[in-house]
């Protein structure tokens, strides 16, 4: 799969196990409008089901790292009772997605990342973004409520206060601010913000199968009580000590050399 390949509004390129999903609708900031939605699913399952991706970095093109949903389109046009069908059945499904994926994944964000776009970028495992970048949760602006995800994931990583900051005055937050917050690992020069989202992703796509086990672990353990975390942990153990990698590792420390992990 190595090379590059371009739906109508996400490009997809795979390097040295790392796949990149780039947000392609710069016109929009990326907005995450429905073609763009069925596109970014597609191209992320297939990177999920590629062996030889062992990363994922998720960008966007041009200016914007995703601006949010693409409100002309008719998100939020829902008639009669319940909940928002958009969301139930394609914006919520992939964030999961995201949520558990088996692969380590980074955000590059290269603009700003509005709405939804927030929430991409924070389901990720590892984020670095941009000088110029921002965040912003402005839907007070149009009188409906963060979604996505993102009333779950702001408290557990900036606490209450700073999470209702966000949310109830819906004022930009600066990348600087947010790397000082813990809302992203770096803040970095523009120009470097994608290689440095790479040099992440290439020291995970290098790494053990492991890894993926502990990101699924750590997510888990936002909501898990400790009885049934310290059991989770150990039948992670179990499974990543059957692997290939685990075998070479402990070989590897007994030789006293560098691993050469193969993610199996």
């Amino acid at each position: 799969m190595d090379g590059a390949q371009a739906a109508s509004k996400v490009k997809t390129t795979v390097e040295n196990g790392v796949g990149v999903l780039t947000l392609s609708d710069p016109s929009t900031l990326n907005a995450a409008g429905m073609e763009l939605m069925a596109d970014l699913v597609a191209a992320f399952q297939a990177l999920e089901d590629d062996d030889s991706v062992r990363a994922i970095v998720l960008t966007g093109e041009g200016r914007g790292f995703c601006s949010g949903a693409n409100l002309s389109g008719g998100r939020t046009s829902d008639s009669g009772k319940g909940p928002n069908q958009a969301l139930i059945k394609v914006y919520n499904p992939f964030v999961t997605q995201l949520r558990r994926s088996k692969k380590p994944l980074v955000a590059a964000v290269n603009g700003v990342a509005a709405g939804v776009g927030v929430s991409l970028a924070l389901a990720c495992d590892l984020a670095v973004a941009a000088e110029s970048a921002y965040f912003l949760l402005a839907f007070r602006r149009i009188g409906l409520v963060p979604d996505g995800g993102a009333t779950w994931l702001l408290p557990r990583l900036v606490g209450k206060a700073r999470a209702m900051e966000l949310m109830l005055l819906g004022e930009k937050l600066p990348a600087k601010t947010a790397a000082e917050w813990g809302l992203i690992n770096r803040c970095v020069p523009d120009a470097e913000v994608l290689p440095a989202a790479m040099a992440y992703a290439k020291a995970l796509a290098e790494g053990p199968a492991s890894l993926g086990m502990t990101r699924n672990l750590v997510w888990d353990a936002l909501d898990a009580p400790w009885h049934l975390q310290l059991e989770a942990e150990a039948y992670a153990q179990g499974d990543a000590g059957r692997t290939e990698d685990a075998r070479e590792g402990v070989l590897a420390f007994i030789q006293k050399r560098p691993a050469q992990f193969k993610g199996r």
